[in-house]
Parts: C-alpha cells; sequence; structure tokens
C-alpha cells in the first residue's frame, strides 16, 4: 500500500511539474459587435481552458484580449499576427490581394453559393488539403485555424432596380474585386468602404451599392439607399483566424490540439451568427421604410452568364502561386456539397 501511494504521488508531483500556463494576447483590428471578432472572445478565449480541464489536461492559457484596433488597424491584420505584435487574431486576407491572393477565390467566382457556412466549411477543407492555401500563410508566419466571412450581397440603391438594363450608367459603390462583378452590366463602379458609403450616396458620388445587409443595416444605409434588392451575389470569404507560427510550435500539444478545434468551431459559430442577424435585418427593413425587392430571375440568370472569366483571369495573374489547383478543387467542393452554382467557374 505504502508503494502505492508513494507511486500516486510522485504521479501527481510528475504531472503538475509538467503542467505549463501560456501567456498569449488575442486581437483585432475591428469590434466584438461583428461576428467575426466576437466569437473569437466568446468561443475561443472562453472555451480554451474549459476545453483543456475536460481532456484531462493540465496545461491552461492566460489570455490578453486587445479588439477594436487597440493594437494595430485593419490594413495591419496580416503583418500584426505574422510580426507578433499580437499572438493571435482575426487576419482580413480580402486585404491582402498581393501577399495571399488564393484566400480570395471567392470573390473572383461570384454567384457561386449563398451559404456561407458551407462555403467557409469548404475553405476550411481547401486548407487543409491543397498546400498552396497553407503555404501562403506559412510564407507571412501564420497558422491559419479557420476562414471567417460574410452573407451574400445584394444591391441598396437611391433608384428601383426592375431590371438589370436600370444599371446602365448608374454609379454603383462596389470596391476591389467587387466592381468586376457590375462593370459588364454597363454600371460605373466607384471605390468606398462601409463607414464612407452613406456619405457618398448622400452627396451624389454614387447612387447605390453592392454590400452585405449586415453592414448595411447597422450603418442605416437604407436612409439613403431605400430601394434594396435581392440578388445573390453569393457568400464571401474574408479573413479567418491565425496564430502567429512561431507561438503555434511553443504551445503543448495539448493546447494545439484544443485551438485547432475551436478554430474549426468558430468558423461554423460565427457564419451562423452572421445568418442569424442577417435573416433579422432583411425582416426588418420594410419596418425602417425600405422598398425589398427580388431582381427577376432571369434577369439574375443573365447577369451570372455574362460576367466575364473573372476567374480565369484570376488564374492567369496568379497561376504561378498555384491559383489554377485552388480553383478547380473549390469548385469539386462545391459541387460535391450540392450547392447549385449558377456559374461553373472551372470550366467557363
Amino acid at each position: 500500500m505504502k508503494t502505492t501511494i508513494a507511486a500516486w504521488v510522485l504521479g501527481a508531483m510528475a504531472t503538475t511539474a509538467s503542467a505549463e500556463t501560456f501567456d498569449l494576447t488575442m486581437a483585432s483590428s475591428h469590434p466584438t459587435v461583428l461576428p467575426w471578432v466576437g466569437q473569437l472572445s466568446t468561443l475561443v478565449v472562453a472555451e480554451t481552458n474549459t476545453r483543456l480541464e475536460a481532456m484531462g489536461s493540465s496545461d491552461r492559457v492566460t489570455w490578453t484580449e486587445a479588439y477594436g484596433g487597440s493594437l494595430y488597424g485593419f490594413k495591419d491584420t496580416l503583418e500584426a499576427v505574422g510580426d507578433g505584435l499580437t499572438d493571435a487574431g482575426w487576419v482580413g486576407t480580402l486585404w491582402e490581394g498581393s501577399k495571399m491572393p488564393l484566400q480570395n477565390v471567392t470573390y473572383f467566382t461570384p454567384f457561386v453559393s449563398d451559404d456561407l457556412v458551407t462555403t467557409l466549411q469548404i475553405m476550411n477543407d481547401l486548407h487543409r488539403e491543397v498546400p498552396e492555401l497553407q503555404a501562403a500563410w506559412d510564407d507571412q508566419n501564420v497558422v491559419f485555424l479557420g476562414a471567417s466571412g460574410v452573407e451574400t450581397y445584394h444591391l441598396m440603391t437611391n433608384f428601383p432596380v426592375n431590371s438589370i438594363d436600370d444599371l446602365k450608367g448608374r454609379k454603383i459603390l462596389a470596391p476591389g474585386p467587387s466592381a468586376n462583378w457590375i462593370k459588364h452590366l454597363g454600371a460605373v463602379p466607384v471605390n468606398g468602404a462601409l463607414p464612407t458609403y452613406y456619405n457618398q450616396v448622400q452627396t451624389g458620388v454614387a447612387d447605390g451599392m453592392v454590400i452585405i445587409l449586415t453592414g448595411a443595416f447597422p450603418n442605416k444605409h437604407y436612409e439613403v439607399a431605400p430601394y434594396v434588392t435581392l440578388v445573390g451575389m453569393g457568400a464571401q470569404m474574408t479573413g479567418g483566424l491565425g496564430i502567429n507560427k512561431d507561438v503555434w510550435e511553443d504551445l503543448s500539444d495539448d493546447v494545439r490540439q484544443v485551438l485547432s478545434e475551436l478554430g474549426e468551431e468558430y468558423t461554423v459559430a460565427h457564419a451562423r451568427e452572421v445568418m442569424a442577424r442577417y435573416d433579422t435585418f432583411l425582416a426588418k427593413l420594410p419596418e425602417v421604410g425600405a422598398t425589398v425587392t427580388e431582381l427577376p430571375a432571369s434577369d439574375i440568370a443573365t447577369w451570372a452568364e455574362t460576367l466575364p472569366n473573372l476567374a480565369g483571369e484570376w488564374v492567369d495573374a496568379n497561376q504561378s502561386d498555384g491559383a489554377e489547383a485552388v480553383l478547380a478543387a473549390y469548385m469539386d467542393k462545391v459541387r460535391a456539397a450540392g450547392l447549385d452554382a449558377r456559374v461553373d467557374w472551372a470550366s467557363k
């Protein structure tokens, strides 16, 4: 009996001695009111030690949280994580077209799916299966844990849109890759950002916008662009949760396992929250004076079918990075998931 007790005590002491506590910072350029930031705190940070305890690990993480741009701005998210300004945080790949072009594949393949949850799960799978996608993060000294994104895009304008012909000659806010979604319709793309849209329409710089309702409603864009035309240009990946690679390699196996699992859960949890907000805002738009209509199905089909080969142009521009393999794998996953893409970009 004495031997057994002694062995137990020694084992307990060894377990205690091997337990590690890791001091980590979780940060973001955006505030926690946004689902892809809020879930960093309410899910990843909140659940880390609970999950470690549940798996029988003695390791723990002491988190310091810094959101809302308190450490860096929205254009510096990749460098902030890669350079170690924060240990972990949200990275906006949407703004990293030169350093991480492959992560923006969804923006060059519009009209594929409005299903945000499935789209982001596909992007998570692709990051595990396509080396070129993972390499893009590795090159920036970041480990990718889970994708983030936004729901499908629609139109909000200060004039009614009954057909795609109504967009000809109109100045429409569509920054970055989204400008290519409307050019062939005769619309004039105008650059801008969510915080500037209201004033740009109000002052006549633009007549409307290509936009997500979860961004438009809180900013009251319906006051200057009360005509909401549902089009469904597709859900998009905008970034993801990443952790500094050097920090990651110094973590214990238990902590890495828990953070990997939470990264996958983060993707689904924030996507579902985005869609819940979308449904709520869509229902409230008529209550605040907006006119909500759906673009005729025939016009949506024409819009999608007459798009230039945006994916092909993207592949040509990023051939050396492996864009062709990423596009093929993405569309394969879309088909396997049963998503009814309006455009098969891999064969366009």
